[in-house]
């Protein structure tokens, strides 16, 4: 494949990028100068481009069949996630920028389009599972994963592939939200609202990037990439805790959920999502099944080296 790439510096994709260049030739579309040899010595070509110059991403997407877009501007912690103008950029991203990113795809012979989506947009299911037949019902400051999506799958038509990769909520070692969960639970608290008995749905940086070079071969859709085993908030946070050494932390009470500001509710769900398609689809799976061995492992990580490429 001729893969066109935008997001390759983010948590995800530099973790992907590097199997993608080994069966693949890669151009990544970078926003400025700065990343170009990091990028380039993995193996990659570069283009500077901006998502919101079409003239631009037609120059730089031309010749190649496949477009990953992985670009977001996700607000680093819970506490941004609160102001609606830390989600402007990224809105702007998925309306604008997923539209051109579409449209210029479409007239350059692109064959294939995945789409990082957002599985939090799901609705509050209590413990029933969450599959992608369950609609969508993001909050009005996220809608714009809705448009993404229907862009992406405008695209799937006349022959084309266009998939959309679900992603649960990430954790890494080099994750900015981890550290706020930490430095939340040293002081004794929960670090989302919500009820310690609602599910929260998780995928490691390695398994999510794992997911991406797995998606190459999926037919058109909509697919949830998380952990096999999501766990209730009360024994996923505890373990933190374990991990780190301190007593579980208290959860706040309903009344102080407001603290939160908008994105209260969207935090406070309780998301049990099942893996089971995209694992049929391409055999994938995470090689940190739940956070029992998922904070463990992000907390004292071994050595760790690049993602590989299927065999």
């Amino acid at each position: 494949m001729r893969i066109f790439m935008t997001g390759a510096t983010g948590v995800i994709g530099r973790r992907a990028l590097p199997a993608l260049v080994q069966r693949h030739t890669v151009t990544v579309g970078l926003h400025d100068e700065s990343a170009r040899k990091r990028v380039e010595a993995l193996g990659a070509q570069c283009a500077v481009v901006d998502l919101f110059d079409p003239a631009g991403l037609e120059r730089a997407m031309t010749g190649h069949d496949t477009v990953i877009n992985l670009a977001t501007h996700i607000p680093s912690s819970a506490f941004k996630m609160m102001f609606k103008r830390s989600w402007a950029e990224n809105h702007r991203i998925r309306t604008t920028g997923v539209r051109n990113l579409v449209d210029v795809a479409i007239a350059c012979g692109v064959t294939r389009f995945l789409q990082e989506s957002f599985a939090p947009a799901y609705p509050d299911c209590g413990d029933e599972w969450i599959d992608e037949s369950t609609p969508l019902d993001p909050p009005s400051f996220n809608h714009s994963i809705v448009d993404a999506e229907a862009a992406v799958t405008e695209f799937a038509q006349a022959n084309r592939t266009g998939v959309i990769l679900r992603f649960a909520m990430f954790y890494g070692p080099d994750s900015q939200q981890l550290k706020t969960f930490v430095r939340a639970i040293k002081l004794g608290f929960a670090p989302l609202p919500g009820d310690p008995r609602a599910f929260i749905s998780t995928v490691s940086h390695d398994d999510a990037a794992r997911a991406v070079v797995a998606a190459l071969s999926a037919h058109s859709g909509a697919y949830n990439i998380s952990d096999d085993q999501p766990m209730r908030r009360g024994e996923c946070f505890a373990e933190l805790a374990h991990a780190v050494g301190v007593d579980p932390p208290r959860f706040l009470p309903r009344w102080m959920q407001p603290m939160f500001g908008r994105s209260a509710e969207l935090l406070a769900r309780s998301i049990r999502m099942s893996n089971r398609k995209f694992r049929a689809e391409t055999g994938w799976h995470p090689l940190l099944p739940s956070m029992h061995e998922g904070w463990r492992a992000t907390l004292q990580p071994a050595p760790r080296g690049p993602v590989r490429a299927p065999a």
